[in-house]
């Protein structure tokens, strides 16, 4: 187990594709998630120690998609196996400025009631 205030293990590039709680990249992270439109509890954290992010959702059912992407950088997505949540693996961002798209995509005939969305960020939001 990682002790607190330990480097992350993947600061930048080395962190494409991991696993955030892996990698101690939750540590440090912020947390943008509107309260208004989402009713999946869709979120994107961004860890600026890891130089990286991913996306959450709280609220969905198995089979529900959640993607994360980073223009220029990548993009992972994630399927809910059980429960309700599910987060995706990370995408790094570059010092600086960045812009990061989180989805949520219903599983077609599954139970979540919303339709599929997006909500967006850059470094300049106003983390949590």
């Amino acid at each position: 187990m990682k002790a607190f205030l330990d480097d992350p293990t993947c600061p930048g590039d080395a962190c494409n594709g991991k696993n955030p709680q892996n990698q101690g990249c939750g540590e440090d992270a912020r947390t943008f998630k509107p309260t208004v439109g989402n009713p999946a509890q869709l979120q994107i954290r961004y860890s600026e120690d890891c130089k990286a992010v991913w996306a959450r959702i709280e609220r969905g059912s198995p089979g529900d998609l959640v993607t994360v992407k980073v223009p220029g950088r990548g993009s992972r997505t994630a399927e809910i196996e059980y429960g309700d949540d599910k987060f995706t693996n990370m995408v790094a961002v570059p010092g600086g400025a960045f812009q990061v798209t989180a989805c949520t995509t219903p599983k077609p005939g599954g139970k979540s009631t919303f339709e599929s969305y997006c909500i967006h960020a850059t470094q300049a939001t106003a983390w949590r």
